[in-house]
């Protein structure tokens, strides 16, 4: 038993080894897999292409390390990195993709995330789908107190209002998620939400405020190089430009963005500052290039329509096909459950039967040295029985010598109380006689107290001559 208990020690203990070599290597990798992600988030604004780029490398590690949540947000970031490069039918398979892995991992916070990026596909599309997927992540985000997250939802809500044209709520909105990004130092997303108050404030005709909103947010943009929201702001810019007829700034702003939009490769975008340039160009009364501006955005707006049309129907298919996914991963981690429990039934009955073993091992062995024990016990115990035989013999001499003591002194005793009976009943008998007269009257006190003494006196006499015959063993009776 000694030698099997030492071969299981000894391979624990090489097995932890080689567990502790092997999480060591697994450790960098997984290192890498959340240094490529972060990566590739932090490009989304600047180059969206390189955020694709960094997610897939992060998504080959991940795989090769099976490790799940790694591989659910290497999808996430891939899914925000074609949205921001007008992929929307890639970003849904990215987004639906990572759900499926996050749920297989009860990863709720990351869900939220995802939720919260779908939301933002359906943004330009399906204002109430938009906003439903903005619930679910805002219900996760609000249990889990995920400050970043609930601002990131507030900034989302907002532009949902502006688009459905309720600006005091989108405005009221935009400035929850500033207080929010605001102690979180999160200088990205309150350059969003400059531009965001600034798009609000326009669309008010408050000039003044949102130029200086919108101002302060391409400022900011262009000192953390971020492309797309420079490009974004210039467009608003630009129409603001157009509606105070300060046609020099508008056409500067729309040359900027036409630049900005190259640069991050948005073909949306480039339509938009088309048809800036052509509003632009019409109210300066430049009918000819105006017509031109207006020509090539039909024919780049014939594409992206149709590109949208299919990007409904997809994103359509994609939801039954999600719904159809959740099916089939419940049954999945319902199986995988039952699975876990067999085998954890299975591992605890090979336990349970290893520890039975060793306990009749031990029981045998104990049974064993048990009996050695008896048996020195047993010649103790027949020892004993000896010794004991023999003192019990010597006691039987003890008690019969005792007893025929104990004979003599009752025999004594015997003869003592019938002779106080005798001897002292008269003389007792006398004296309450006395007493008896003394109280009536009947005889002279002092002659009476005289007769008494000569009673207690007889009394005392008789005792003390008991007492000598009770103490004198050579004496044979009274």
């Amino acid at each position: 038993m000694k030698k099997l208990l030492n071969f299981i020690f000894f391979a624990l203990l090489a097995f932890s080894a080689r567990a502790k070599g092997g999480a060591d290597g697994a450790g960098q990798d997984t290192a890498d897999v959340i240094k490529f992600n972060k990566q590739g988030y932090d490009n989304r604004l600047t180059n969206p292409e390189q955020t694709v780029d960094d997610a897939g490398k992060a998504l080959a590690i991940a795989r090769r390390l099976d490790y799940k949540e790694g591989v659910g947000e290497a999808y996430r970031i891939m899914g925000i990195g074609n949205y921001y490069l007008n992929q929307p039918v890639r970003a849904i398979d990215d987004y639906l993709a990572a759900i499926n892995y996050f749920t297989q991992i009860n990863d709720i916070r990351s869900e939220a995330k995802v939720y919260n990026n779908i939301g933002v596909l359906y943004r330009d599309n399906d204002h109430e789908m938009a906003l439903e997927f903005f619930q679910k992540s805002l219900t996760i985000a609000t249990k889990l107190a995920d400050n970043h997250l609930l601002a990131s939802l507030y900034l989302n809500i907002g532009q949902i209002y502006f688009r459905k044209k309720s600006y005091y709520q989108a405005l009221n909105y935009d400035n929850k998620s500033n207080v929010l990004f605001a102690g979180l130092k999160d200088s990205v997303n309150l350059i969003l939400l400059l531009h965001n108050k600034g798009l609000v404030y326009y669309k008010l005709k408050q000039f003044d405020q949102a130029e200086s909103l919108l101002s302060a947010a391409s400022t900011g943009a262009k000192k953390l190089d971020l492309n797309e929201s420079v490009a974004s702001i210039d467009l608003t810019l630009a129409a603001l430009y157009i509606d105070k007829n300060d046609f020099n700034k508008a056409e500067q702003a729309v040359q900027e963005g036409l630049v900005f939009s190259g640069i991050i490769k948005d073909d949306k975008l480039v339509s938009d500052f088309k048809y800036t340039s052509y509003q632009l160009e019409l109210k300066r009364k430049n009918f000819e290039q105006a017509v031109t501006d207006l020509y090539q955005i039909y024919k780049q707006d014939s594409t992206i329509s149709m590109l949208n049309t299919s990007t409904q129907i997809k994103l359509f298919r994609e939801q039954v096909n999600q719904q159809a996914r959740e099916r089939e991963n419940e049954i999945l981690r319902q199986r995988q459950q039952y699975d876990r429990a067999k085998f954890i039934g299975v591992a605890v009955a090979a336990g349970l039967l290893l520890v039975l073993v060793g306990v009749l091992i031990s029981n045998v062995k104990r049974k064993a040295k048990t009996n050695i024990q008896l048996t020195n016990l047993n010649a103790e115990v027949s020892r004993q029985k000896d010794n004991l035989d023999c003192i019990n013999h010597h006691l039987e001499e003890i008690i019969d010598e005792r007893t025929k003591d104990l004979q003599v002194k009752n025999k004594k005793l015997s003869e003592y109380s019938s002779y106080l009976s005798h001897q002292i009943r008269g003389p007792i008998a006398t004296l309450k006689g006395l007493m008896d007269l003394e109280r009536e009257g009947l005889v002279d006190q002092p002659e009476c107290i005289k007769m008494m003494n000569k009673c207690v006196g007889e009394i005392d006499d008789k005792i003390m001559e008991m007492s000598d015959m009770l103490h004198d063993p050579g004496r044979e009776g009274f």
